[in-house]
This record gives structure tokens, C-alpha cells and sequence, in this order.
């Protein structure tokens, strides 16, 4: 089915006036961005047609990754992201990292931060990292889930849940996770990360998560250790308790060659379908989105093409050498349409920039063919 979406009420002819002058600007400022981008060797075709707003939030001083956007009630775009001081290198997340908050006042407009919203806390099982930002309007509050650790190593991620009154907050942490890892020897014995959630038609709260084998992880070789896979468990209240829906994952690509596995899920629901993007790690490349559907989030259809790499959408200058990750927009999120519920605007972070390290990334969603 094709969604063509058309503009809501809400976007006057100024705004779009206003709007097609911020992003002319941001195309031809220091990102050096080209909209459409031809290449020789023909793509496949994915299920997104995106036009690339540019690189919306970068920081001089931080590595930004994971933002994940939300309608506020004062009109305005609110951004919870994640990001650790450059020093770090790109690999501070693990041991590091903070959620923040930043607003636009269009998904068009370049985002400022306000604060910060979540730090590591000493002595708590998310005492090294705070990671993964998730925000949802739940029955009038905002509930943040995340990803914590307390080691600054992959074994001690944990989900959580912080919950406030407004986006400003104050927020306020449980003291314990919602979500804790299988028994040792299960597929999910290593961690919990990585939260996507919905409610799903049986009036429950419906979290997918990711997590990995912690003796298939220490004994693998090569660039990816182990191999990723998705769970499902539920809860009657955003802040749980979870319980898992099976003893096994809902997502498995174990069997196919390549050590093929994704990450980074982020769904919905659409015309009573379950729909999931997520990052490819090994499926088609390392580089794409991908799509994947279900009727009862249990069994998944075979992954498509979402979007593609970034070098598809945009030009950018050589990247600085440290940074092995150029080229992939990770984190897909979507910022839906307030009344529709339907992918309006795709964020995610991808390395480079302004200060060589990592920011966010805003396409507008021209269509799409689920």
C-alpha cells in the first residue's frame, strides 16, 4: 500500500514557506549537502522515499547519537537524544553517556538543547551509562525508556523506564530495571537493550528488545561478536512489570550466512499491521534500513529495504579517519503524524559533521510503500 501523506492543517503556507528556506540554508551551509545523489551501480529499491533535511543537532563538544523525537503540546519538536564528551572517542557510549533534551520549532529547524535529563547515577544499575532514548506520550504522561549499565561493559545493560508529568519534567527513576536478562545459556542471557515499544491490540504494553548469548559472544571471532537477535515481552503499565512472551527471540537471523542480525528497532502500528525499521547488520550490508512486518509481533516477514546508505541521499566531504562508521545512519526513529500515527519524519545519528564525531540526521518521509 502506498502512503502519500499530505500535509496536515496545522502547517500553514508560511510555515512551509518559512520551512523550504531553513532547509534550502541547511543544504547549502558548511555540511556541504547534496539532495539527490546518482551513483553507476543501481541501489535497491527501498520502501522510504526520503528527502534529507540535514544534520539538525551537532554539539563541539559531544558525540550525539539516538534521538528519538516527540510532538510537544506547545507545537514544537522535542528531541531526546543521547550523547558522551568527545574525549571519549566514539566509543564513550558504553561508559559515559547522558540523555539530554533539545527543541525545534519545526522538524525543519535546527534543535537546541535545553538539558540535561538523565546522567549516571553512583551506586544504581545504571551508574556508568545512560543510552537508548526512547520518549512516548502514554494517557497523558511521558514515559523515557533507556538503556543503563553500571560496569561500562555490554554485560551489565539493563532497560528502564524514567516517567514525568511534562517534558520538561522533573523525571523520576525506578529504582531497578523493568526488564533483566534470561537465565544463563538462554538466547538472552547477556543483556537487555535497545527498547522499541507499542501498545499492542490486546491492550497491552508490548517491548522488543535486543540482547545476545553471552557464551556464543566470548567465543566468537571476527568484526561482530555473537549474534543479535529480538524479544518480546509485555506489560499491563508503561512501567511494568514485563513479563516475556516466550522463551525464545522474535527475531532470529542466526541461520543465514554472513552472521546476518540487526539492531536499532524502532515500530508501529498501521492499519492493524505491526511494522519494525531497523538497522541492517549483515541481512543485505551494514550500511541499509530495513523493514520487516507482522500481524501478532511474533512472526516477522522477511526484511526489505527501507532506506539506504547515506551516500544515497547526501555528499559529504572524506570523512576523518577515526571515524570507522561513517557512511550509516543508525538509531532509526520516526517522528508519526499526530493524527494519522503514520512515519512522517526519519531521524537517526550518523558519524561526521562540523566537529568529526557524530550528530543528528532529519529526511522527510516524501512516501512510502509498506
Amino acid at each position: 500500500m502506498m502512503r502519500i501523506e499530505e500535509q496536515e492543517d496545522r502547517y500553514s503556507r508560511r510555515y512551509f514557506i518559512q520551512s523550504g528556506v531553513l532547509l534550502l540554508a541547511g543544504i547549502l551551509q558548511g555540511n556541504n549537502l547534496k539532495a539527490w545523489n546518482t551513483h553507476s551501480v543501481p541501489a535497491p529499491s527501498p520502501a522510504f522515499t526520503l528527502k534529507p533535511i540535514g544534520r539538525t543537532l551537532q554539539l563541539d563538544e559531544f558525540y550525539i547519537w539516538c534521538s528519538s523525537p516527540i510532538w510537544g503540546e506547545d507545537g514544537r519538536v522535542h528531541l531526546f537524544y543521547s550523547r558522551w564528551k568527545k574525549e571519549k572517542g566514539m566509543s564513550g557510549w558504553i561508559r559515559g553517556s547522558e540523555i539530554a533534551h533539545a527543541i525545534a520549532d519545526t522538524p525543519y529547524s535546527s534543535f537546541k538543547h535545553h538539558s540535561v535529563v538523565l546522567q549516571p547515577r553512583p551506586g544504581h544499575w545504571d551508574s556508568t551509562t545512560c543510552h537508548n532514548p526512547l520518549i512516548k506520550k502514554i494517557d497523558g504522561k511521558y514515559y523515557l525508556f533507556y538503556m543503563g549499565n553500571s560496569n561500562g561493559k555490554t554485560d551489565t545493560k539493563r532497560i528502564g523506564v524514567a516517567y514525568a508529568e511534562r517534558l520538561e519534567g522533573p523525571w523520576h527513576r525506578p529504582d531497578q530495571p523493568c526488564l533483566l536478562p534470561g537465565a544463563t545459556g538462554s538466547w538472552d542471557d547477556h543483556c537487555t537493550t535497545n527498547p522499541a515499544l507499542l501498545r499492542g491490540h490486546d491492550g497491552k504494553y508490548w517491548m522488543f528488545y535486543k540482547s545476545w548469548n553471552t557464551s556464543e559472544y566470548q567465543q566468537a571471532t571476527g568484526a561482530v561478536r555473537g549474534n543479535r537477535k529480538y524479544g518480546l515481552a509485555k506489560a499491563d503499565h508503561p512501567l511494568g512489570p514485563y513479563e516475556k512472551v516466550s522463551d525464545n527471540a522474535v527475531i532470529d537471523f542466526s541461520d543465514r550466512p554472513n552472521n546476518a542480525q540487526l539492531e536499532d528497532a524502532f515500530v508501529w502500528e498501521e492499519d492493524g499491521t505491526y511494522f519494525m525499521v531497523a538497522r541492517d547488520m549483515g541481512f543485505y550490508n551494514h550500511e541499509f534500513g530495513l523493514l520487516l512486518s507482522s500481524k501478532d509481533g511474533i512472526n516477522w516477514s522477511e526484511p526489505k529495504v527501507a532506506y539506504l546508505d547515506m551516500k544515497s541521499y547526501v555528499s559529504e566531504g572524506k570523512p576523518a579517519p577515526h571515524l570507522k562508521r561513517f557512511g550509516r545512519l543508525e538509531r532509526p526513529m520516526f517522528l508519526l503524524d499526530e493524527v494519522t500515527g503514520r512515519p512522517r519524519f526519519l531521524f537517526g545519528a550518523t558519524q561526521g559533521g562540523d566537529y568529526a564525531t557524530s550528530t543528528a540526521f532529519v529526511f522527510e518521509i516524501l512516501s512510502y510503500k509498506l
